[in-house]
Parts: C-alpha cells; sequence; structure tokens
C-alpha cells in the first residue's frame, strides 16, 4: 500500500492561525428545528398570515370609529362602501369593525382552550407515565371512557346546562379536549423515563416534580407544540359550530361564529355579512395547520441529515 504522504494534508490556502476560524458551533436542537422551520415556505405564509390576523384583531376594531354594539336601523344590511368597508348587518352595525372584534373572541376562546388542554393533558400524561403500573392503568381507562362519549354532544350540553357565556365556551372546549394531548405526552414520557439521565437523576434524589419540569417535559415539547397548533383551529371551529346551532355566544358580543350564523340565513341578498367572518375562520384554521405541519415536519428525526 502506498504510503500516505504529509503534503496531501496540508490546510490549502488556509494560514494555520487562521485554521480555527474555519470550523464554527453546531446548531443547538432548537436552533436547527427553526431553521428547517424558516425554510419551509408554506409554514411561513402560515406564519405571516397569523400575525397579519393578530394585528389586525388588536387594531382592527380601532381603525374605523365605529362601534361593534351600536344599533343604527337607518343604516341596515347596506354594502360594502367607503363608510363601511366589510358593509353593515341587520341591525346597521358596522361587520369591519364586529368581524376584527370576533377575531379577538374567538382567537381568546382558540388560545384558552389550547391552553387549558395544554395544561391538564401534561398533567395527566405526565403522572400516568412516570407512575406507571395501576396508577397508569386507572388514569388511562377514565381518559378512555371519558374520550368515548361523543365531544360535541358534551360541549352542547355543557352550553345547555351553564348557559351561553364566553368562561362557559372555553371550558366547553376542554371537557375531553385534554385526552388527546395526555396521551401523546404519555408516550413520550414512557419513552423517556428510563434514560440514563433520568435515572442518573433518581439517583442523586430528584423527586418527580423535578424530574418533570427539568427533564421530561422539556424534551417533550415538539410533539406539545405541534399538538397545541392544531388545537386552537379545532376549538375555532367548534365554536362556529355551536354558534350554528343557536349556542353561541349571548348579544352584544361577536364571534366570528356568531356572525356566520347571523349572516347565513341572508346569504342570498346580503352575502357580505356570511362571506368576510366565514373567510378568517378559513384563512385562520388554515394558518394554524400549516404552522402545525411546518413544525411536524422540522421535528421529524427522518427528515435530519
Amino acid at each position: 500500500m502506498e504510503p500516505m504522504l504529509q503534503d496531501k494534508f496540508k490546510l490549502a490556502g488556509i494560514k494555520h492561525q487562521d485554521a480555527d476560524n474555519v470550523s464554527r458551533s453546531g446548531l443547538s436542537f432548537w436552533q436547527d428545528v427553526m431553521t428547517r422551520f424558516y425554510k419551509n415556505k408554506l409554514a411561513m405564509i402560515g406564519l405571516v398570515l397569523l400575525i397579519g390576523l393578530v394585528f389586525m384583531a388588536i387594531f382592527g376594531p380601532h381603525m374605523t370609529g365605529h362601534d361593534y354594539r351600536t344599533n343604527n336601523l337607518s343604516q341596515k344590511n347596506l354594502a360594502p362602501s367607503a363608510e363601511h368597508w366589510f358593509g353593515t348587518d341587520d341591525l346597521g352595525r358596522d361587520v369591519f369593525t364586529r368581524t376584527w372584534e370576533g377575531a379577538r373572541i374567538s382567537l381568546l376562546i382558540g388560545v384558552s382552550a389550547a391552553l387549558i388542554d395544554l395544561l391538564i393533558g401534561v398533567i395527566w400524561g405526565g403522572i400516568a407515565a412516570y407512575r406507571g403500573g395501576r396508577t397508569d392503568e386507572v388514569m388511562m381507562r377514565f381518559a378512555d371512557v371519558l374520550y368515548g362519549v361523543p365531544y360535541l354532544l358534551l360541549a352542547i350540553l355543557f352550553m345547555v346546562v351553564l348557559g351561553q357565556s364566553l368562561t362557559t365556551m372555553i371550558l366547553a372546549m376542554t371537557i375531553t379536549g385534554w385526552i388527546n394531548m395526555a396521551r401523546i405526552v404519555r408516550g413520550e414520557v414512557l419513552s423517556l423515563k428510563n434514560r440514563e439521565y433520568i435515572l442518573a437523576a433518581r439517583t442523586l434524589g430528584a423527586g418527580m416534580s423535578r424530574i418533570m419540569r427539568k427533564h421530561l417535559i422539556p424534551n417533550t415539547m415538539g410533539p406539545i407544540l405541534v399538538t397545541m397548533t392544531l388545537t386552537v383551529p379545532t376549538a375555532i371551529f367548534t365554536e362556529s359550530f355551536l354558534s350554528y346551532l343557536g349556542l353561541g355566544l349571548s348579544p352584544p358580543l361577536a364571534s366570528w361564529g356568531t356572525m356566520a350564523s347571523d349572516g347565513l340565513p341572508a346569504i342570498k341578498y346580503y352575502p357580505w355579512r356570511l362571506f368576510f367572518p366565514a373567510a378568517f375562520i378559513c384563512l385562520t384554521i388554515f394558518a394554524f395547520n400549516v404552522i402545525g405541519d411546518g413544525l411536524r415536519d422540522a421535528l421529524d428525526p427522518k427528515l435530519r441529515k
């Protein structure tokens, strides 16, 4: 075999004292995830769209000078114009102002439901997986029984019994919504709890709460974030469906669901009353779904090289 020559391994065109500058530190896990996410054009479109919707939800109700709850029957069912950008409804209220006031309510319902699902699901699934044995079996069987009850039936029953309010609407979304989060967290914790660093933490005397906070939950954040981004549009859609059934928020509160429900009977003669809230429901669901898909692709280890 031909001996290796030393001159074949010289740093071509680089001074020895500058050789260390060629290398750079590797990316952390989350830096790598975000780099992959930013390269996903569809996910970035969804992110920009979502930022735009949040911006309009904050500032939109103040752009026209109209109040979302003030009735003016002399201007009812006016078509979109320079004075009323999205037209008016059957009570003469400005649809543009109500659309963005409704965005606040719809986004609040969706995000609040996702956060409550996160809190309950992480605690329930984490404890079940960490304790294991009979504790795990009892907790997950209870979740399975609850999951077997139709979700919409429970939500409707909840709204009928407790009344139509924002708080009741949010709670109705989370009756069984947390179960999917609990299952995901349980599966992740089961795969992690016997790893060497967890066993080392136990050996050093760390309790369950510390291990959960410092080691297990941080390492399950990927699936948790993806699930949350898909929970928000589900809650927004459910609110819209309940509003269609007449179980939405009580006037004068506005949400995209209540506006779409009110605009549906008038679609033949005043289509703008249904078009604008329905369009923004679709855009919001699209934005969250593509963001969730982008995060899932960025976190998929099969895509890593």
